[in-house]
């Protein structure tokens, strides 16, 4: 029974066709019937037969419009890899479309580009925590009823997928170190490496900032500092802070930070719950495991935050993080002692408290106790009241007590 002319690309047979003459053949048909029933020549049915891979159709290369630059454009992209196209065009001169410019750079610049492969990571487990900052997409109000974009601080243990996150006011080493202290409590031990980038306020170029390596050594673990370019060495974290942003903050409204660490928190009880794909586990069910490789927790709380010895001067304020927050007066003059974490603000005088506030989280702030004012208004009332002075005749002096001083008493 004969088949119908095959399908044709070009000249060049379909691949239907071409398993179909494989087919024929190898049940016994005769090259030359098959050729005949599929109206084909019988050098194609041989070809066919002989061909290990299906026939493709190729176009001869013919020359275009872009011929002329391509060695120039070559040149530069073996020069500036990253160049980009528009750039480029400009310098070899081309004067037509730029879509159709494009498309070539596009299809050669793979050839000049460095390859950076990324490899696939294991973490074993206690050895790591990835740490990274994220700023959610909505600026949050503060309590001079103005709003900003505020950075939390995400802590992910990398075997178990366990995530820890809170927001914090600044993102200087003295609140990151705070914020890290608390989440690292949270996990309920110390993991043996904390990956950060070049954070600024961590470290940058291999240097750590003053009172980072402290704090790593008070807690026996080690701050690895990423290469740039290196994403994959933290791309744990980085997926998390990309599903935060899908998954918890749509929908939702905050009236503060400490609003945004309680909504946060509630969310994350339940993301700690659902399985990760990649580990086909839950990090709640692992982190036991997780933790039990960690390194124990210091036995004393570690001494971070914002620490400072100052003079107090007349105004009876001290600034921290751009706001300033008012002292006892009595203090005026004396050095006392600024202390402060993610929520208060303490300064002390030999071990006394003269000021206690919350923490602002508003840049420019000035807080102030009713009491320090108080206090300020009857001590310059003190000051600007007149000595009083002395009545009678106590500036005239006995001249016999200037000769008894000299020894010279019974002289002549």
């Amino acid at each position: 029974m004969k088949t119908g002319p095959p399908r044709q690309i070009g000249w060049v047979i379909s691949v239907e066709d071409w398993a179909l003459i494989r087919r024929l053949v190898a049940d016994g048909v005769p090259q030359r019937q098959v050729a005949r029933d599929l109206g084909i020549s019988r050098t194609t049915v041989a070809s066919a037969v002989a061909s290990a891979r299906p026939p493709q159709y190729r176009r001869r290369p013919q020359a275009t419009s872009f011929t002329p630059f391509e060695a120039r454009v070559r040149e530069l992209l073996a020069e500036h890899p990253d160049m980009p196209a528009t750039v480029i065009a400009e310098r070899v001169e081309w004067t037509g479309s730029i879509t159709w410019f494009r498309e070539h750079v596009r299809r050669l610049r793979p050839e000049h580009r460095q390859v950076d492969p990324a490899d696939r990571l294991t973490w074993a487990a206690g050895d790591a925590a990835q740490c990274d900052l994220w700023f959610p997409p909505r600026k949050i109000p503060l309590e001079d009823d103005t709003t900003s974009l505020l950075p939390v601080l995400v802590i992910v243990a990398a075997h178990s997928r366990f995530i820890t996150a809170r927001m914090i006011p600044t993102r200087t080493t003295e609140d990151l170190l705070l914020g890290s202290w608390e989440l690292i409590r949270q996990l309920g031990a110390v993991p043996r490496r904390l990956i950060w980038d070049n954070e600024s306020g961590i470290g940058q170029k291999g240097r750590l900032a003053q009172g980072v390596a402290a704090f790593a050594g008070t807690l026996a673990t080690r701050i690895v500092q990423l290469r740039p370019y290196d994403p994959e060495s933290k791309g744990i974290v980085e997926r998390r802070n990309g599903w935060m942003e899908t998954s918890f903050m749509p929908g939702r409204t905050f009236t503060s930070p400490a609003d945004f660490n309680t909504q946060l928190q509630d969310w994350l009880a339940k993301a700690n719950a659902r399985v990760v794909r990649t580990i086909k586990a839950r990090p709640v069910d692992l982190i036991d495991h997780d933790r039990s490789r960690m390194l124990a927790l210091p036995p004393i709380p570690l001494q971070v935050g914002w620490r400072e010895r100052i003079r107090l001067g007349r105004d009876y304020y001290v600034r921290l993080a751009a706001s300033d927050y008012s002292v006892d007066p009595t203090a005026i003059g004396r050095l006392v002692d600024v202390s402060a974490d993610l929520e208060r603000v303490q300064v002390r005088l030999g071990g006394r408290i003269v000021a206690d506030h919350a923490r602002a989280w508003a840049r420019g702030s000035t807080i102030t106790d009713p009491a320090h004012v108080e206090t300020a208004k009857l001590l310059r009332q003190q000051f600007q009241r007149p000595r009083p002075v002395p009545h009678g005749d106590d500036l005239t002096r006995d001249l016999a007590d200037y000769d008894r001083a000299f020894g010279i008493e019974g002289v002549a």
